[in-house]
Parts: structure tokens; sequence; C-alpha cells
């Protein structure tokens, strides 16, 4: 057994518009509780997270006089990391049944990846 990150990303413009009623946010909410739901009841689930907005992100980068702090993303992109998975899964066909399954519940696109946990993260 493996673990992967599921990396949500969030496209720009995609949405724009109205914001989501009350009604939708609480259907999209509904799909995402029971998708945790059933990531913890089948022993899939190892930690998750939503991210604020790359306009929210600090970037630094290493200089020959040390590292150089900049607001906002290191790329200009139509795409960025929304939130993410860290699942448990046998191997990846195990993990893209679930990259399926939260691509259901949030209709973002959905990046797999093996994971590879240092000797300091405990699973």
């Amino acid at each position: 057994m493996g673990q992967y990150l599921l990396s949500t990303y969030a496209v720009e413009g995609q949405g724009a518009g109205a914001p989501p009623t009350p009604e939708d946010m609480k259907t999209f909410m509904d799909r995402v509780v029971a998708l945790e739901d059933e990531m913890e009841a089948t022993g899939t689930f190892v930690f998750g997270g939503a991210l604020y907005g790359p306009d929210a992100a600090t970037v630094l980068r290493a200089s020959d006089s040390g590292p150089v702090m900049t607001d906002g993303p290191f790329v200009e992109a139509k795409e960025h990391i929304a939130g993410f998975y860290i699942i448990n899964a046998d191997d990846l066909d195990a993990a893209l049944v679930w990259a399926r399954k939260v691509v259901d519940a949030i209709s973002h696109p959905i990046e797999v990846r093996p994971f590879r946990a240092t000797g300091r993260l405990r699973a």
C-alpha cells in the first residue's frame, strides 16, 4: 500500500459570474462530506485541506544574498492548486478510482501523484 496526493485545481474563470446560492453550496458540501466520510470509513483518508487563492501566496526564491520574498504565485497560470487529499491506496489504479470520485464531488480537475513521505512524516 502506498500514499497518493490528489491535488484539486481551480481554473481561472471557471465558475465566474454570480456566486453560488446557499442551496448550491449545501449540495456541494453534502457531496464533499459524503466523499470524505467514505474515505474515512475505508481507511483511505490520511489528510486533506483547502487552500486560499494564489493571491494569498508568498514565494521565497534563493539568491546569492539570501532568500528573496515576493507576493503572489511563482508562475502566472490559469490553474492553481485549490486543495488536496493524501490518501492510502494499493496502487495507482486504486488512487485513480478515488480521484474519479473527487472529480464527481467537486467538478474540478484532479492531479494524482505518488506521495513520497519523508522520514519525519508519520502516517
